[in-house]
């Protein structure tokens, strides 16, 4: 008897996040770690690294998912692109629980280079797992971090539905992983100085939780004391849903209509699998 290969369910799209936000993060955070603690690279290596694990995670998650790989995607794609609410908190969880395994393998990889290069744990090497106002050493309030988060976030937004709209000029031979990939390191390149360019509340409180499990008794606070953590959450939410409401307003509404991919989805330009069989 043939056996029938559906599309995954929830559970497989919520394995699809974990995976790609994994993917995404250990670039990511195990960049930072090789640059704060061994001084091998420099701001243009963690640019170009983030960049490069958003492009993997993308084209390991976006095939079954949609690979969003961050909240505050999910939650702009909620609001104006018909995702489905009922799916937002499990994709979210799975994205905070991806990037918290991520960075739990890239401190256990890296023990040795963090113990030597800052022994106390302290906020001269917290930036290598989670974000702090003007990176730790600027003179940049925690007022003018949210506001950078909320517009770098909606850079962000704003960028990838204008990648990903069917009605527009989306990328063909599945490049768009690639291009959002660019994306973000133009975002680093551009926009990295205030806030540590977080725009993705799995991408930093996952990563703070896990340093503050493992010796960082400061994780949730920046160099000033204050409690910090809310901020790279908050700030890209507010930012998502702007960046979205703002390109909807300003282009969406006026593109021709398109035959849409499934909400949440990459486009893509082979046609979606509905079923196969195989026997």
């Amino acid at each position: 008897m043939a056996e029938r290969l559906k599309i995954p369910g929830l559970l497989g799209e919520c394995a699809a996040e974990f995976a790609g936000t994994m993917i995404l993060i250990l670039f990511g955070v195990g960049v930072v770690a090789q640059v704060a603690g061994a001084g091998i690279g420099d701001h243009d290596s963690i640019a170009w690294a983030w960049g490069l694990g958003v492009m993997l995670g993308v084209y390991v998650a976006g095939r079954i998912s949609g690979a969003h790989l961050n909240p505050a995607v999910t939650i702009a794609l909620a609001v104006f692109k018909g995702f489905e609410w009922r799916k937002v908190a499990p994709y979210s969880l799975a994205q905070f629980l991806g990037a918290f395994v991520a960075a739990l393998l890239v401190r256990w990889n890296y023990t040795e280079v963090l113990h030597a290069a800052d022994p106390g744990l302290t906020v001269k090497t917290q930036g290598v797992f989670s974000t702090l106002p003007g990176n730790g050493t600027l003179p940049v309030s925690e007022w003018g971090a949210l506001r950078d988060q909320v517009i770098g976030t909606a850079i962000l937004l704003f960028l990838i539905l204008a990648i990903t709209d069917a009605a527009g000029t989306p990328p063909a031979a599945n490049l768009a992983p690639f291009v959002i990939g660019l994306i973000v390191v133009a975002i680093g390149m551009a926009w990295g100085t205030n806030a540590g360019y977080a725009i993705n509340p799995a991408r930093d409180f996952g990563p703070r939780l896990a340093s503050f499990l493992t010796g960082y008794g400061g994780a949730f606070r920046d160099q000033t004391g204050y409690l910090y953590f809310w901020i790279p959450i908050v700030g890209p939410i507010i930012g998502g849903i702007v960046g979205a409401g703002l390109y909807q307003g300003l282009v969406g509404r006026f593109l021709p209509t398109a035959e849409p991919p499934e909400p949440g989805r990459l486009p893509t330009s082979e046609p979606e699998p509905v079923e196969a069989t195989r026997g």
